[in-house]
């Protein structure tokens, strides 16, 4: 079976509203969520309170907490709709469960998997190895709508600055 079948046979339906969290940092989500239509963000609340923007994820995408989901722990970060969204919510262990026995859906899990963790690669890189100009003129090359989707408080948080800090690299990068 297609895993695109599977998450439609085994799948729920979900439409959320803007401000609708799907799950909160410390809860025990074991839900995979695949984006139909919206716009959500994965953010990490420290201890004090700051927010951390982790990724926004796009039509398309598939999101969920594997510490949650496969390990039976909390949820490490939260997620929340920043436009309405259509999704289809799936239970890992039901994918999980399926994987062991169908070799095409193992195959596109596998897949699957690859590509998280080749984006997480990715945004480890782009924090640690780039100054947030870098992390900046990459982001208008690679996701340049989301530029116009979040605020710019968002799009500070995301790559690590103050907001006073994302307008001076806007000047200097725009000019």
């Amino acid at each position: 079976m297609k895993l695109g079948e599977f998450i439609a046979s085994h799948g729920t339906p979900l439409t959320t509203q803007a401000g609708d969290h799907l799950f909160h940092q410390g809860d025990h989500d074991q839900s995979l969520y695949v984006v139909h239509e919206g716009l959500l963000k994965a953010y990490y609340l420290s201890p004090e309170g700051k927010e951390h923007i982790k990724s926004f994820i796009l039509p398309g995408d598939s999101i969920g907490s594997l510490m949650a989901s496969y390990a039976g722990k909390a949820c490490t970060f939260s997620l929340v709709c920043l436009k309405p969204c259509r999704m289809t919510v799936v239970k890992f262990s039901d994918l999980y469960e399926a994987s062991k026995s169908d070799t095409e859906i193992s195959s596109a899990v596998v897949d699957f998997l690859l590509g998280f963790g080749m984006k997480k690669e990715n945004r480890e890189y782009e924090l640690l190895c780039l100054s947030a100009e870098e992390r900046y003129k990459r982001m208008l090359e690679t996701a340049p709508a989301i530029l116009d989707l979040v605020t710019q408080n968002e799009i500070a948080r995301y790559l690590g600055v103050t907001p006073v800090g994302l307008s001076r690299i806007k000047k200097r990068v725009t000019g």
